[in-house]
C-alpha cells in the first residue's frame, strides 16, 4: 500500500478509500448522511475563543452566537435559532427577508461564511474543546526534549 514516487526518494502512503477525483469528492459531500453533515457544518471560532481554548474551529450548534463574515449581511451577528442540517445551512435570529407576497422568511448561512463569537458550552461541548486541546498539546510538544529527557550525568 505503499506508492513509490520517481520525484521523491521517499516512499509515500495512500489511503485505500481516499479520492482526489472533483466527482466523487462532491458526491460524498452532498450526499452525506447526518452525521457527517455535522463536523462539516464547521465555522472558525473568533481570536479571542481561539486563544482561550486554543482550538480553530468547532461543529455548529443552535444557540451560539456567530458574526456573518461573507455577503449582503456581513458584520450582522445574532444567535443561531437552527441548524438545517438536510439543506446544510443555519438560520440566524433577526437575519430574514421579505418575500414579494410580504411573509418574512430566514435568510440560510452557509457555516463556513460565519465565526463564532459566543459558544454555547454544556457537558458534551467542553469534552470536545478538552479533547481537541490536549491534542493541540501534544502536537505542540512532539519532538521537543526536556532537560530531564536523556540527561548524560559526568563523574
Amino acid at each position: 500500500f505503499f506508492f513509490s514516487c520517481e520525484r521523491h526518494s521517499k516512499m509515500v502512503a495512500f489511503k485505500r478509500n481516499a479520492t482526489s477525483d472533483r466527482s466523487k469528492s462532491r458526491k460524498a459531500h452532498f450526499s452525506a448522511p447526518s452525521n457527517i453533515r455535522r463536523k462539516l457544518m464547521s465555522a472558525p471560532l473568533s481570536k479571542d475563543l481561539r486563544s482561550k481554548y486554543s482550538v480553530r474551529s468547532i461543529p455548529l450548534r443552535k444557540d451560539d452566537e456567530v458574526l456573518v463574515t461573507r455577503g449582503h449581511y456581513k458584520g450582522q451577528q445574532g444567535k443561531i435559532i437552527s441548524c438545517y442540517r438536510k439543506k446544510m445551512v443555519i438560520h440566524i435570529e433577526r437575519l430574514q427577508r421579505e418575500k414579494a407576497n410580504g411573509a418574512t422568511v430566514n435568510v440560510g448561512f452557509d457555516a463556513s461564511k460565519v465565526q463564532i463569537i459566543k459558544l454555547k458550552l454544556d457537558k458534551d461541548r467542553k469534552k470536545i474543546l478538552a479533547r481537541k486541546d490536549t491534542r493541540r498539546s501534544e502536537i505542540k510538544n512532539k519532538g521537543k526534549y526536556k532537560e530531564t529527557d536523556g540527561a548524560v550525568t559526568t563523574a
